[in-house]
């Protein structure tokens, strides 16, 4: 064995050793364990397998090494950044795809699982064995296991060009973030900032050896300044540098243009649907959906903009009246809009996220987080010290059952730092596998943005910020909570992507539950509770602007599925008219020509939900229908809650989303619920069958 491998720490047993692991040891890790998949699947296909363990299960175990691998070596990317890690991430994914591509248009693998589908053994298997059956012979049509020989090379010839393409448009976007700053040497031009929000700017300027603050393209600084500079140039200036990333606008203009890597993955994504008999990517997409067609989403995604377009005019015409009585300008400019939003609910329900901040200092909103989590679903959480990480800030806790026994763990890393990946998401680090000799418990990854603590001050959260911070924690114990052995079908892997959304929002709720945030919510200096008063503002704030809320998640949802639906290589301008005519129908909020939001929607071209963004607004129909439960029946419910963990959380994707919700709600889903958390019908509204 080469030095390479043997003191490889990706290769160490255990949890990864992020001590000690750099980008020079990605590849020969990823390459020695690639072909010892290749040599042990060679070896069981050899022998003719008929069940289970003969070639399921030996695949399960080489596949599972492998991922343990790329884990850390993804993670990594997202959390560190910088030229290296960019680099063997790009080789590495490239890597991975073409095994992975080369795995599913493997005939004697196909014939294999097929045999054992249609085997005697079959009806014998577990409900989840049976599913990853399925669900790899659904996997190998897809990936063009009928194909003549010509063809397959060609859909493999995609598969890795769209890998690339796809790990070129994530970094694109992260490098022009990571180039704009602006520095700021007077606190007069923050006017309107509130104190919390200067401490994290002066933090900025710290971290990047500046003096006075910094302005950033990180979305937390971003939100900043357009929910409280007064300042309205600095307000445009960051605006149009945010929403030209990565396109031909901008203080870059062209130097990370993602546009012609855009046309080039729609391009890419069309022709290798056709190839597998797709008349376009999104019915190749829809595969794997709980929603059946992208006619069925479309139709979803109309029928709410048909309810909520109305009411975001109406709110739309109320915040230009109230900003133009403060001498603004008509009509209202995008960046104009988050200020003037922020002062007319001041305004109106006395409260700001600013008033609210001291309530949810970070250290409390964890412990609170854990506890409801604790109370509805039977947990414990226990913080262990000593296991390696890649910084200083992160963390790492067990999570325990009421008996005492662990039954996974976390990471979690809170705070923005250069170089780190934007935004909030779950990561899987190590996946659930059960064998009569051991147990390999479920490990997740928690990432978030905030403003780290300074000045003597702990990290304080907006109210938003804390409903995202229970949000990501839902995607984690979907994915630890997990009982299937198998990790194809386990926790949030072999879910339905229109469902997977569900147990994140789910979880928010509770933060607008008072008896829950009785648990955590205090002041950061006093430890007074949350005034009743201030709860009774947030609760009658919570449908301010919704309908433009909606409208702008409908916008996202429908250019999603009509680019995936509709794109022709041979139409030019066709993508920017399709982004314009959504925006005509469905927005309300006109925006800049020059206005290249497209260019950093990583969602869509970088992060997994191509022809599926709609499914944050199905899953949040399903997260609002399972949730009337709890209102029904006690928000700390056990039996509940219970069931929640029986019937979602536990059986993971082992059986149809649709099946696991009507098992825990007993029947199948109404979208009324959802117009109730919207404000957009009224509980006596749907009661008379409005």
């Amino acid at each position: 064995m080469s030095e390479k491998i043997e003191n490889n720490p990706l290769l160490s047993p255990g949890l990864p050793m992020f001590d000690r692991i750099r980008p020079r040891h990605a590849m020969p890790a990823l390459e020695h364990l690639i072909g010892q998949c290749r040599e042990g699947i060679a070896t069981a296909l050899a022998a003719e397998p008929d069940g289970w363990d003969g070639l399921a299960a030996v695949e399960e175990e080489l596949l599972d090494r492998l991922a343990s691998a790329w884990a850390p070596v993804s993670h990594l990317h997202g959390v560190i950044g910088g030229a290296k890690w960019r680099k063997v991430y790009a080789e590495a994914a490239l890597l991975l795809n073409e095994f992975h591509t080369e795995l599913d248009q493997d005939e004697s693998r196909f014939q294999a699982y097929r045999r054992l589908k249609e085997s005697p053994a079959y009806p014998g298997l577990s409900t989840a064995q049976r599913r990853v059956v399925d669900n790899s012979l659904r996997d190998f049509h897809l990936a063009g296991i009928d194909l003549p020989p010509p063809a397959k090379v060609r859909y493999r010839e995609l598969a890795q060009q769209l890998t690339e393409l796809e790990t070129r448009f994530e970094q694109n976007v992260q490098q022009a973030s990571d180039a704009w700053s602006k520095p700021i040497e007077s606190k007069q031009t923050l006017r309107g900032f509130p104190a919390n929000e200067l401490r994290a700017a002066r933090q900025r300027a710290k971290a990047a050896g500046r003096e006075g603050w910094l302005v950033t393209l990180d979305y937390p600084s971003y939100h900043a300044v357009l929910t409280y500079a007064e300042d309205r140039a600095l307000r445009e200036e960051v605006y149009r540098e945010y929403h030209s990333r990565a396109s031909d606008q901008g203080s870059h203009a062209g130097q990370w243009d993602n546009a012609p890597v855009i046309a080039e993955i729609l391009e890419r994504r069309r022709e290798l649907a056709r190839l597998v008999g797709f008349p376009n990517y999104a019915e190749y997409s829809f595969a794997t959906t709980m929603v059946e067609t992208p006619a069925e989403a479309l139709e979803f995604l109309r029928d709410l903009a048909a309810r909520a377009r109305p009411r975001a005019l109406e709110e739309l015409a109320e915040l230009t009246a109230f900003a133009s009585d403060r001498g603004a300008a008509e009509p209202l400019e995008p960046w104009d809009v988050a200020y003037f939003s922020e002062q007319l609910r001041k305004q109106r329900f006395d409260i700001s996220d600013e008033e609210l901040r001291p309530y949810f200092p970070l250290p409390a909103a964890l412990d609170g987080m854990m506890a409801v989590a604790g109370s509805v679903f039977g947990l414990n959480f226990a913080e262990r010290t000593g296991v390696p990480v890649w910084h200083p800030e992160v963390r790492y806790f067990d999570v325990l059952d009421d008996s005492g026994e662990q039954v996974a763990s976390f990471y979690l890393d809170l705070f923005a730092r250069r170089g780190k990946r934007g935004g909030a998401w779950m990561g899987t680090c190590r996946s659930r596998i059960a064998r009569a000799d051991r147990v390999q418990r479920p490990v997740a990854f928690l990432n978030c943005n905030y403003a780290a603590p300074g000045e003597g001050h702990p990290s304080l959260l907006s109210h938003r910020e804390l409903t995202t911070l229970f949000h990501e924690f839902g995607h984690c114990l979907h994915h630890m909570l997990t009982r299937v052995p198998h990790p194809a079908v386990g926790g949030i892997a072999g879910v339905e992507w229109d469902a997977v959304e569900l147990p994140s929002q789910f979880l928010e709720n509770w933060c607008w539950e008072r008896t829950a945030l009785d648990r955590f919510a205090g002041h950061f200096e006093s430890g007074d509770a949350l005034p009743q008063d201030l709860f009774q503002r947030m609760l009658d704030a919570r449908h301010f602007q919704t309908g433009l809320f909606l409208v702008r998640q409908l916008e996202f949802g429908l250019t999603d599925l009509r680019l995936h639906v509709e794109f022709d290589p041979g139409d030019a301008g066709q993508i920017e008219r399709i982004v314009g005519e959504v925006r005509d129908q469905v927005t309300v909020i006109r925006q800049p020509p020059e206005n290249r939001s497209l260019n950093s929607f990583s969602h869509l071209f970088a992060g997994g939900y191509a022809a599926g963004y709609y499914s944050y607004l199905w899953a949040e129909q399903l997260s609002a229908d399972a949730f009337s439960r709890f209102q029904e029946e006690g928000v700390f419910d056990r039996a509940a809650g219970g069931d929640f963990r029986r019937e979602i959380l536990e059986v993971g994707g082992s059986r149809d989303a649709l099946d696991s919700f009507v098992a825990f709600r007993g029947r199948e889903p109404r979208l009324e619920p959802l117009l109730v958390s919207y404000g957009i019908l009224s509980e006596a509204e749907v009661a008379a069958g409005a």
